[in-house]
């Protein structure tokens, strides 16, 4: 592609072109100003040079080399200084070469089934005080039948998008008044919230949940010990009040420690386990917000359960049980990936070998098969990602659960055991779905809208031949709703044949 991009702009100046998870992009900048309809232009190019067959080489030189060879390249010049080390490689394909730590294919007759999917701006580094990029994301294949079931699931995916869907049946919206990744939830999008969080509410009781509610606002001295300050503090939103800071919390666990705290704990009390549905605040950047699946304002099925350290195992047992019932309730099948200690962590390499340890026996006691995600924890502790499959087969990571042995030592939590001594409790945090926002941004891709009636914002729909059966027809409304289900009157100025196909297509919605 790069090669392709610098045949039809001479002047374009490359960043990187790593691979992701849905294929590839590379970050560039060129004066000509690049629109949706040059990407084909720049793919038929792609093809051209594929099938001429140029070979693929690599060469190695050293960081003076390289500065030599660049030197009038500040993209270059950047890339080189989030590099250590002293040796840089250097691929090359006919006349175009690029740096690249590789490996690549051997000859570019090799790549065939490929196809540019979106144009995108990028800030150089992600830094959103450096220039802006153009980003080309692409995808690539070793046959045409995988690349045409990829692009007839993008557009099976366009068809389910919640952004649209949501819009269309009038479940949320947002608007530039307020901000973005701000949503609003109309009535419709209101009333399925409530009832996920009834559906769940009965289950956490039945599993012996204790609701909790702790503030959105908390002094920053508390986050500076939970170690938030230091390691999340620019994913935070601060404020000052009488000249102190606060910071709006981005997790629930600091609310539900202080919970723990308001009393003295007996292992006979162990475990105890809080839920809340908490409304929580993070920065995220405006490139990546999306629809309900990505927004600064959310909110999480959170709990915590603070156990004893033998019963870690029965109690991840608990929640992976959990997590199974709720999954196959809505008819997600699901994988777990355990996600180890990040470089920007907090506490002893013992107490996170403990809890990582705890993790996997509880994976391996259900059968469960797992991916590492090495580095991928919270910086507090090791965590399980529990990751659905939608109905088009894409996977979307939703709950998560974490060990915690670092908070309950820097908060200095207590219960006193059976020998009337002091013991640190371990903290257990567990989501189900995640968020709410995301999971009906979810469910509604995975259902195209069409909701289970056990969650449908509109569960019946009585339509009334004429005014004479109006009075009846709140009577039957008003009797469906008192057995919970929710039914709605279409009585608008309508023809009888117009309302029923208008119900049609509301049912279950």
């Amino acid at each position: 592609m790069a090669q392709a991009i610098k045949t039809l702009y001479p002047d374009a100046k490359f960043f990187v072109g790593p691979v992701v998870d849905e294929g590839f992009y590379y970050d560039f900048k060129t004066s000509a100003k690049i629109g949706e309809e040059d990407l084909i232009t720049i793919e038929k190019k792609m093809k051209e040079i594929a099938k001429i067959g140029y070979p693929i080489t690599k060469t190695t030189i050293t960081r003076k080399q390289a500065e030599e060879k660049f030197k009038n390249d500040d993209l270059k010049i950047a890339v080189m200084s989030k590099i250590e080390g002293d040796s840089f490689g250097v691929y090359a394909q006919g006349d175009f070469e690029d740096l690249c730590r590789g490996p690549h294919l051997p000859n570019t007759k090799f790549l065939h089934y490929f196809k540019l999917t979106k144009l995108a701006g990028a800030y150089l580094g992600g830094d959103e005080k450096a220039q802006m990029l153009t980003r080309i994301y692409g995808i690539a294949f070793a046959d045409k039948e995988s690349l045409n079931a990829y692009l007839t699931q993008i557009e099976e995916a366009k068809k389910r998008d919640h952004r649209k869907i949501g819009q269309e049946i009038g479940l949320f919206t947002f608007d530039g008044e307020i901000g973005a990744g701000l949503p609003i939830w109309l009535p419709a999008g209101a009333r399925l919230r409530v009832r996920l969080e009834n559906l769940l509410t009965k289950a956490l009781i039945m599993r012996e949940y204790e609701p909790v509610r702790g503030p959105e606002i908390l002094k920053s001295d508390v986050w500076k010990v939970s170690g938030h300050y230091d390691n999340y503090k620019e994913n935070m939103y601060f404020t000052t009040i009488d000249e102190t800071e606060y910071g709006i919390k981005p997790m629930n666990c600091v609310g539900h420690i202080k919970v723990y705290q308001s009393a003295k704990r007996s292992y006979r009390e162990l475990p105890l386990r809080f839920y809340e549905y908490g409304v929580v605040h993070r920065h995220e950047k405006s490139g990546v917000l999306h629809g309900l699946l990505r927004v600064r304002e959310f909110t999480q099925d959170d709990a915590h359960i603070f156990c004893l350290p033998n019963q870690i195992e029965s109690e991840v047992d608990s929640i992976i049980d959990f997590t199974r019932k709720i999954m196959e309730a809505f008819g997600f099948c699901y994988e777990m990936e355990l996600s180890t200690r990040p470089e920007k962590s907090i506490g002893d390499e013992a107490i996170w070998q403990s809890a990582t340890t705890a993790l996997k026996k509880a994976l391996e006691k259900n059968q469960i098969q797992y991916q590492i995600d090495e580095g991928g924890g919270a910086f507090y502790g090791p965590k399980i990602d529990i990751k659905i499959t939608d109905a088009i087969g894409r996977k979307w990571q939703c709950g998560t659960i974490q060990v915690d042995m670092n908070l309950p030592e820097r908060f200095m939590l207590e219960y006193t055991d059976e020998e009337n001594q002091a013991k640190r409790p371990v903290m257990l945090h567990r989501a189900i779905l995640g968020s709410f926002e995301r999971f009906v941004a979810i469910l509604t891709e995975h259902f195209s809208g069409e909701f289970p009636f056990a969650i449908a914002p509109t569960q019946v729909v009585i339509i009334p031949i004429s005014q004479a059966q109006l009075s009846y027809a709140k009577e039957i409304q008003l009797k469906i709703r008192q057995v919970g289900a929710y039914a709605e009157i279409l009585n608008k100025n309508e023809t009888l044949n117009k309302r029923i196909r208008t119900a049609e297509k509301q049912e279950c919605r």
